[in-house]
């Protein structure tokens, strides 16, 4: 028995119910809304107006602890998730394809402290993208995410995330 692999590509289109939200919600409260953020304790505090810089917060509370009292590890990870892909998204226009391609997290050390993790997106970085895939038919890109503590700065994870890019063909 063979198993056949689509070779589809399929666009990233935002889910209907975003572009409602997106519609008369500041994006803060819009992403924030996502269950998976509301169940952990997620919170999206900062969004640019032009999606180049996001901050994103997470308190310690009883629901997102592990076993010993910290943060529970696929907490800290979902904060990290999918934001340089919307912001790739919304700065790249429709013309292109983003998906998240892989992620790794690395604990450094635990914390029963709040955290934030930021995302920052240069012009640079934009047009990079766009020059590669002028002559390829896609890209990836891997970002580091500092996951750090509220009061001191300190950094308890790091995440890395690789994204896929291509333009779509008209």
């Amino acid at each position: 028995m063979s198993i056949k692999k689509s070779h589809r590509i399929i666009e990233t289109k935002p889910y209907f119910i975003w572009n409602i939200l997106e519609s008369f919600l500041p994006p803060e409260w819009f992403l924030s809304l996502y269950p998976t953020y509301l169940a952990s304790g997620i919170k999206i505090t900062k969004v640019s107006k032009d999606y180049r810089y996001i901050r994103v917060e997470m308190d310690l509370n009883f629901y997102n602890r592990n076993y010993v009292g910290s943060h529970f590890g696929g907490s800290l990870f979902a904060m990290t998730d999918p934001f340089y892909m919307l912001m790739f998204l919304k700065n790249l226009g429709k013309e292109y394809i983003v998906w998240d391609k892989k992620a790794c997290i690395e604990f450094i050390k635990a914390t029963t402290e709040d955290v934030y993790a930021e995302f920052n997106l240069s012009d640079d970085i934009i047009q990079s993208i766009k020059e590669e895939l002028t002559n390829k038919k896609s890209c990836e890109k891997t970002f580091t995410i500092e996951i750090k503590t509220k009061s001191n700065n300190d950094m308890i994870a790091k995440v890395e995330k690789t994204l896929y890019f291509r333009k779509i063909k008209k």
